[in-house]
């Protein structure tokens, strides 16, 4: 969750004091860059601890590794829109940046766990019918739908139409209007009538005239018919999914291409395959292709009939902002999980200097051994086990270390779990650090010590126990990178 973006896929209305309007769309960008998991990976982890990205979230707040979303707005008027080859209220379309900038106009910061779950998260209600003046609604169908909807649910699923007033849904500034009663009202309002004009209440309550939420005049154009339909512009399933395909890197269109093959895999009907495929004809012919050799079907189809009959030529034919990699973030490694494995017999002093640097930068390292307990080093010192590699599968970490020592690194290589951890986190593209003799160890898993490509792989850090302080800084260089996608094959090496 900290390294997702958020966005308004509606359009919505600006309207300033004069009464002017213009469009807008809203965007959260994560400070911390913008990241995700493998899928494979995100299969592991959802049997190894279902409330993981939850508790990442909480245990980053917990240290005091902040997460951080920039608010911006993309704001263009009608007539720009209309110049639009897409329509801006059709739900499914995005603005590209290229041709509207986002301009940051805020940040959020979350520096505060709930103290109680249900009341704080569960009961949040959120409605698209909630704005404040200033901000508008837009003729988008589907926003229109969810004024009412959103309300509707909110209603049945938080008993009743107070649902505003529970402490977490609350707004900070008082609210006045004409509302009164119902289950759960929590508001004590004052007074003999909640109407007006009246004479018993002194005139109160009364209209808050120009201070009040006014909503924005639209002007209509001449002869306009009202009709249940959608513009023409809507019929456009395929221009934009071009323009997202095309913006991706070639790692993030190989993610695409193998999530087509895994869920078309699954479908049993093979007309529903191949009519799948006639429409991903209509995005891009060379990942319809490798899509149809993954489910081994020996003759393209036909591409599927477009609704839209005209061709139409986007403003951009790429935008680099649809990529996540165009949003590494600010370089930092808070709050990223480093498993630093361990056994009798590694060498001691180097891996707790270690564990003692990531910490200073924000990392949160966690000494993994064959049970809990302590761990005997060469030294004679012992090192206090956090959690057994039993319970702390690959995927729960974002990088991992491997210690120096003749006979902990036997041990581990004797460990099959241990063994099962090293090539997780080389499938997965994580960043490896191995100290002295655990290069023995990567090669018992077979791990190599080069990319396919040849070329050395950055995202491996081999060095001697001496060398320790210059490998972490490569180290931690590595891990704030994320992943190392270079590593990838098909089908995978290990």
């Amino acid at each position: 969750y900290r390294t997702m973006q958020g966005f308004g896929v509606h359009t919505f209305r600006f309207v300033n004091a004069a009464g002017e309007s213009s469009f807008v769309k809203f965007h959260w960008n994560p400070f911390a860059g913008t990241h995700s998991l493998v899928w494979d990976e995100a299969v592991k982890i959802s049997g190894a601890d279902s409330d993981f990205h939850r508790r990442d979230l909480w245990e980053a707040i917990e240290a005091g590794a902040y997460p951080e979303w920039e608010l911006g707005v993309q704001i263009f008027t009608e007539k720009q829109a209309e110049g639009f080859t897409f329509d801006v209220l059709d739900a499914t379309k995005i603005v590209p940046e290229e041709l509207v900038p986002v301009t940051p106009i805020g940040r959020m910061v979350l520096n505060r766990n709930p103290d109680n779950f249900f009341a704080e998260t569960e009961q949040v209600a959120f409605c698209t019918a909630h704005v404040v003046p200033g901000v508008d609604f837009s003729n988008d169908p589907l926003l229109a739908g969810r004024i009412h909807s959103y309300v509707d649910t909110q209603i049945s699923r938080l008993g009743g139409a107070n649902f505003h007033e529970i402490p977490i849904n609350a707004p900070i500034a008082q609210v006045h209007n004409n509302q009164r009663d119902g289950m759960h009202r929590q508001a004590l309002n004052r007074g003999r009538v909640s109407y007006e004009p009246n004479s018993l209440g002194g005139g109160c309550p009364f209209q808050a005239g120009a201070a009040g939420f006014v909503s924005f005049p639209e002007p209509m154009e001449p002869e306009a018919h009202k009709v249940r339909g959608k513009p023409e512009r809507f019929a456009d399933h395929y221009t934009q999914a071009t323009l997202f395909y095309n913006s991706q890197t070639k790692v993030e269109q190989t993610h695409i291409i193998n999530a087509f093959k895994f869920e078309l895999s699954r479908v049993q009907t093979p007309a529903i395959r191949e009519r799948m495929i006639s429409g991903l004809m209509n995005v891009d012919a060379e990942m319809a292709k490798a899509v149809a050799d993954g489910l081994g079907m020996r003759t393209m189809p036909e591409p599927m009939p477009k609704v839209l009959k005209k061709n139409v030529k986007p403003e951009v034919a790429t935008s680099p902002a649809l990529s996540l990699f165009a949003r590494p973030g600010d370089g930092g490694i808070r709050a990223r999980r480093v498993a630093i494995l361990v056994a009798d017999g590694v060498e001691g002093r180097g891996l707790k200097a270690l564990a003692e640097r990531l910490t200073a930068a924000g990392a949160v390292p966690r000494f993994v051994g064959p049970q809990l307990g302590a761990v005997r080093t060469t030294g004679g010192d012992t090192i206090e086990v956090d959690i057994p590699v039993s319970a702390a599968p690959s995927v729960l970490f974002d990088a991992v270390v491997l210690p120096d020592g003749d006979d902990g690194v036997g041990r581990l290589a004797a460990d099959g779990r241990a063994q099962e951890f090293l090539k997780d986190q080389y499938r997965h593209c994580k960043p490896i650090l191995a100290l002295g003799a655990a290069s023995k160890l990567l090669a018992k898993v077979g791990i190599p010590q080069k990319l396919p490509s040849g070329q050395p792989d950055p995202g491996l850090v081999l060095a001697q126990s001496k060398e320790s302080e210059s490998a972490a800084d490569a180290f931690m260089k590595a891990l704030a990178q994320h992943r190392h996608f270079d590593r990838e094959t098909d089908p995978p090496i290990i």
